[in-house]
Parts: C-alpha cells; structure tokens; sequence
C-alpha cells in the first residue's frame, strides 16, 4: 500500500481520539486540542510528518463532530460514565473502520458533517413570554 493509504488510516484514527476526548471534554475546542496532539503523536512515532498532519486534523474533525452528539447526550440526562462507555466503544469502531482503504478520508469528512448538521438543528433559544412579564 502506498503512502496515501497509511496517511488516510492515521485520519481515521486521530478522528477516533478527537471521539473519545470528546466525551471527556465536551466543548469541541478543548477537546480538538489533546486529540490533535496525540494524533499527531501517534502519526509521527509510526511513520513520518504527513501521517503526524493528517493525524492532528483527524482529531480536530472527530472532536468537532462528536462534541454536540455528546453535550446533547449531557444536557439530556446522559451520565457521564454511560457517555464515556458509549463514546468509547464508538471510538474503537471508528478506529478499527479506518484500516479500510480510503475509508479514514471518508471519516475525517463525515464526523464534521455530522456535527454541523446536528448544531443547526438546535432550537433557537427565544425570551418568548418572559420579556412580557417584566412589567
């Protein structure tokens, strides 16, 4: 297999690690940052510097598409403990999915999908009534 393939597997899995910090730190910004390290890690210590990028994006992704999945989970009653579980077994398949060829690109642009699809679908938040009862 050539190089491509190697840096699509290091996508997937950097994705992975942005999924399960995600359900330690549920603001995708805090979580993109330890992902993006360790996939960068991991993506440097096996090969070389383009495994270590692609690495580090594929946290960033996973982190952005997971965290509006789990602060709903949150918000909704989810206990942390059960989330953590949860998120992590989806963080292993996520993992393992991206050794298939050319299946950790497809990773590394669905996750962030998912996760903006899933914040416009947020209810707005309006005043409603209690701006009339000021008076």
């Amino acid at each position: 297999m050539g190089a491509w393939y190697w840096i699509g597997v290091f996508a997937g899995v950097g994705a992975a690690f942005g999924l399960a910090a995600a359900a330690a730190f549920p603001r995708w910004l805090v979580a993109a940052l330890p992902a993006a390290a360790l996939g960068a890690a991991v993506g440097y210590l096996a090969l070389n510097w383009p495994e270590a990028a692609s690495g580090a994006v594929g946290g960033v992704a996973g982190a952005l598409g997971a965290a509006p999945v789990v602060a709903g989970a949150a918000r909704r009653g989810g206990t942390r403990g059960g989330l953590a579980f949860f998120v992590a077994i989806g963080a292993a398949i996520v993992a393992g999915l991206a050794f298939v060829p050319a299946l950790g690109y497809l990773e590394l642009l669905g996750l962030p999908a998912l996760g903006l699809r899933l914040r416009s679908r947020l209810p707005e938040r309006y005043a409603g009534l209690r701006t009339l009862a000021r008076d």
